[in-house]
């Protein structure tokens, strides 16, 4: 292909920008300043790395194929789920900042104990693991489509490239790269959007496409919609716990400017994902069915002008790269400051914490790799990797900011249903013979597990003694404007 040593000369210099940008950015003194910038980023440069942390391969290559084939009501598998979650952290942005932990785990453990914190700490470092192998699945196949060379050499390429930058500039570095990669991405989806608008004659061509195929309700957004349920009920809760989009909020310099950077984030939100949503529509009068590589690799493989096609492949990349460095940074965030330093060594210096940070950085995404070269399904292990949140970590988190009668035993309790009842339901779907009551990856399954979450949170923190003075001082902090937080937003 003409396009293929361009891109490949375009691809060595984004690589070279965002490694000089990491590099610049990589001394770090301790915890605060490797894994949260030393709370010194501005509210709109957090929600670009949050944006460009979401809206990254899933939405750009998942989505379009899923819009493609049922239409609008695609919005609901990620776009709805993104915006549930977003709303629901912008009611607590500022109360999450006001505790001023590093990680969730130390909010945890300040809000119950330390077992609590850690079993948070084992959700984390799953869903991490999972979630960052979606993005080696999502570029390791668009590398092996571009380049034609195999799947696993593009797992392995793409994941070196995070890695490379992430090692070095931690956090910050992350946030920067962000920013450039969401740049990328922007442009890209936008062409995208445009190219496929105007190949495909617009909005009426599209629609009587869609009724000389037979498919009911392609452009209307409530069709269907119980189909995407489980995608909303478990993408919804578990991303709003996420933590890597808490360390953003951490991140932030103060409690009003994390609330700032979730609505900033929540209306960008609304247009990219209909775009993204557009995009596969579009695209339906251009392809029966959606190609092997997916429909957005497809259209950039096949762009006439060497240049654009170049410009798109390394825009497409960098939104892939952009959610896997956010995923791997806050797994070895949990690694480091949540296992090392509280049980391995605690009187670790801050330099030795910033050289086990690098360190578990590469544990988080070799392991994720590991993972990509075995199992291929996007869609499929992103649920999976949600359920484990949703289940486990969902209730006792997020009522232990609004309940204080919520005791220890109870999260603990609740927690380890969670873990029990996701890892239940993940043997299932590997294709273990056990027996269940529901469909697998169901919204049923959903409602079930959450359900069963609260009622043990409720009914053991009715019958168990807590910590009420703890707990309430817990709540107390995360409303109260603290004096500092004033002062900087004067």
């Amino acid at each position: 292909m003409p396009n293929t040593t361009l891109s490949l000369i375009l691809m060595a210099l984004y690589v070279a920008s965002i490694l000089v940008v990491g590099i610049t950015s990589r001394k770090s003194s301790s915890n605060d300043a490797y894994f949260l910038a030393s709370r010194e980023l501005p509210a709109w440069l957090l929600a670009i790395t949050f944006i460009a942390s979401w809206w990254g391969g899933g939405s750009a290559i998942d989505l379009v194929d899923h819009a493609h084939q049922n239409g609008m009501s695609s919005f609901w598998i990620y776009g709805v789920p993104v915006l549930i979650a977003t709303g629901l952290m912008l009611l607590f942005a500022k109360r999450i900042r006001n505790i001023g932990t590093i990680s969730q785990p130390q909010l945890m453990q300040e809000r119950y104990n330390s077992t609590a914190g850690l079993l948070l700490t084992i959700f984390i470092i799953i869903f991490m693991v999972i979630a960052a192998s979606v993005q080696v699945i999502v570029i390791g196949k668009f590398i092996n489509t571009f380049y034609d060379i195999s799947y696993e050499t593009g797992a392995i390429i793409g994941t070196l490239i995070v890695l490379l930058y992430s090692l070095f500039g931690g956090f910050k570095g992350v946030v920067f790269t962000d920013f450039l990669q969401f740049i990328f991405f922007l442009i890209t989806g936008g062409f995208l959007c445009y190219l496929t608008y105007n190949q495909s004659g617009g909005f009426e061509a599209m629609q009587a496409n869609a009724i000389a195929n037979n498919k009911l309700g392609y452009t209307s957004f409530f069709h269907n919609v119980a189909d995407n349920m489980a995608y909303v009920i478990t993408f919804g809760t578990s991303w709003m716990i996420q933590a890597n989009i808490w360390q953003r909020i951490s991140a932030a310099k103060n409690a009003i400017d994390a609330k700032k950077m979730m609505i900033y984030s929540f209306f960008a939100f609304i247009p990219l994902y209909l775009m993204v949503t557009y995009t596969g529509m579009f695209a339906s009068t251009m392809y029966d069915t959606v190609p092997a590589s997916g429909i957005v690799p497809d259209l950039i493989r096949n762009i006439s002008n060497p240049f654009i096609s170049a410009i798109m492949f390394v825009g497409l990349s960098a939104a892939i790269m952009s959610t896997m460095d956010s995923l791997i940074n806050t797994g070895a965030l949990s690694l480091t400051v949540d296992i090392y330093t509280k049980y391995i060594n605690t009187e670790a210096s801050p330099a030795q914490n910033v050289r086990i940070g690098r360190l578990s950085t590469f544990i988080i995404g070799a392991l994720a790799l590991i993972i990509a070269l075995q199992i291929k399904s996007v869609l499929t292990i992103s649920w999976i990797g949600s359920d484990f949140l949703t289940c486990g970590a969902f209730i006792p988190l997020v009522l232990g900011f609004v309940w204080a009668r919520g005791t220890a035993t109870a999260a603990i309790i609740s927690m380890l249903f969670g873990l029990l009842f996701s890892t239940y339901n993940l043997l299932v779907a590997l294709g273990v013979d056990l027996p269940v009551a529901w469909e697998i990856a169901s919204a049923y399954q959903a409602i079930i597990g959450i359900c069963i979450s609260l009622f043990l949170y409720v009914s053991i923190s009715l019958i168990t003694k807590g910590d009420m003075k703890k707990s309430q001082n817990f709540i107390k902090k995360s409303k109260k404007v603290m004096p500092s937080l004033k002062n900087d937003t004067q």
